[in-house]
């Protein structure tokens, strides 16, 4: 039964979606370019290939020729790739040619050069008899302009760039690309049980583990990470902290967003000036979610307040923060990353609130499959490392059967 004083995850990422507005474009090298989104089309200087050339190791040859000549042909020249080359292939002719060599003149097909073989002359002229392999025009060859033009569109507006991409951009000669910017983020981890993670624990401590998993989350998300390090339960040290955080686009707080008395991250956000547009979600784990913005010097902040055990905040941060952070850096389709798979064995589920439970995803026979891994609950960040994914669930008491198709979070 979902609590009335909860707001749905679903009205939760709407409310964060209206507030996380991608950033403008600006220039950004072809070195650090993979992953942004690109703020306008980028359009072909020049033809690709820029010449006719050979897609693989042969004898260019005219194709009517070799027939007619009973496959035996005088070899001019051999043309490796970089190379130009400096005779016309006539009747009774042929040029040796390597991968990627233009096609020289009069030839129109490339015989690979296991069809092609060394004829002994004895007049110091190499000659080469042609095998028994079809030989069609254009056979082996990429004309001029084949894969792109000039003038052509290469990549469009609003491509995120993979790998292939970044090799698209290369072949263009573009060494700068208009690129929505990444937002910048800061991370502080709330808590005076808190402790740096080199060092040794004092009684009570536990070491920080949210601000590295969080700097490892963010990953080519960010544009700029400032990890602010550890605020302990004090205002004055909270309020001097979330000030510095504040320059950044997003700020990610971890802990001190419950209901406790040391819980103080809600107040003193309040007190600078962050409105708050909710707090708690109908979620588990993830309940004490803090979402706020603030608008300083006419550019929009957003704050996360994550809850401080380490499930809650991988959660939320899958859930909320990567989908924000994937919008501001201009992507269009910014949705969870949402699969289906089979149970591998009956899952039992009582929950009050939509739930997600931390799985181990592995191929069978059949298809995609998961299981619950051991897990102690949302502090249990050691039983979190062996999941792959995360079981959706809706709120209820019910029996899932094995070979059932469930919701999966990818992770």
């Amino acid at each position: 039964m979902a609590h009335p004083q909860l707001i749905s995850v679903d009205e939760a990422q709407r409310l964060i979606f209206s507030l996380a507005v991608p950033r403008l474009a600006h220039l950004c090298p072809l070195d650090s370019a993979l992953g942004h989104v690109l703020g306008e089309s980028v359009v072909s200087r020049e033809d690709s290939p820029p010449f006719d050339k050979s897609l693989v190791d042969g004898c260019a040859v005219r194709a009517c020729d070799v027939s007619r000549i009973g496959g035996e042909l005088r070899v001019l020249e051999s043309i490796a790739a970089g190379e130009v080359p400096s005779q016309r292939v006539v009747a009774g002719t042929t040029s040796r040619i390597m991968t990627g060599a233009p096609i020289p003149e009069g030839a129109d097909a490339v015989v690979m050069c296991e069809y092609v073989e060394s004829v002994p002359t004895g007049s110091g002229r190499e000659t080469v008899r042609i095998g028994s392999a079809e030989i069609r025009a254009g056979q082996h060859i990429l004309r001029r302009g084949e894969s792109i033009q000039r003038g052509a569109v290469a990549l469009p507006a609003g491509r995120q760039l993979r790998p292939v991409d970044i090799g698209v951009l290369a072949a263009l000669g573009v060494e700068l690309v208009s690129a929505v910017a990444r937002p910048s983020v800061a991370i502080v981890a709330t808590g005076s049980e808190l402790m740096p993670e080199s060092g040794q624990l004092g009684p009570a401590q536990i070491r920080n583990s949210n601000g590295p998993m969080l700097r490892a989350l963010l990953g080519q998300l960010a544009g700029r990470v400032n990890d602010l390090g550890i605020g302990p339960d004090s205002e004055e040290v909270l309020e001097s902290l979330i000030q510095q955080g504040l320059e950044s686009d997003v700020l990610l707080l971890s802990g001190g967003v419950s209901a406790g008395i040391h819980d103080l991250v809600p107040g003193v956000l309040d007190k600078l000036g962050v409105k708050r547009v909710f707090h708690k979600v109908n979620l588990k784990p993830g309940k004490p979610l803090w979402f706020g913005s603030t608008d300083s010097n006419g550019v929009n902040r957003l704050v996360f307040g994550l809850p401080g055990n380490p499930a809650s905040a991988l959660v939320c941060f899958e859930l909320f923060v990567r989908p924000a952070l994937m919008r501001m850096g201009g992507v269009a389709d910014a949705s969870p990353r949402f699969g289906r798979a089979r149970l591998a064995a009956d899952l039992l589920v009582r929950t009050d609130r939509l739930s997600f439970l931390p799985a181990r995803y592995f191929e069978t026979e059949g298809g995609a499959a998961v299981e619950r891994v051991s897990w102690k609950g949302s502090a249990d960040l050691f039983g979190l490392s062996q999941a792959s994914c995360l079981i959706r669930v809706p709120c209820g008491e019910y029996r899932l059967a094995a070979g059932q198709c469930v919701d999966v979070l990818w992770l």
